[in-house]
């Protein structure tokens, strides 16, 4: 398994706040899948940052949200 990191921003559809952050996760060597990667985003962060800063009666599901990937690399630290 190699732990990689990658570098990301998460936009949702009603919610006027950017998610600008990093994840790290694990994966067998070799390319990285940017389709499974940005459902893991939205799956274990981005759902839970937007849900944390919307109002109370504003409702979050995945579908609402969209992951731009910027940059991955091996991580090492």
């Amino acid at each position: 398994m190699t732990t990689y990191i990658a570098r990301f921003t998460a936009k949702h559809s009603t919610v006027q706040i950017e998610q600008h952050s990093i994840f790290i996760w694990q994966q067998e060597s070799g390319e990285v899948d940017k389709a499974l990667l940005t459902d893991k985003i939205k799956r274990e962060s981005s759902l839970h940052f937007f849900r944390l800063v919307a109002k109370e009666n504003c409702s979050i599901e995945q579908d609402d949200i969209s992951i731009s990937v910027w940059k991955t690399q091996p991580f090492s630290g």
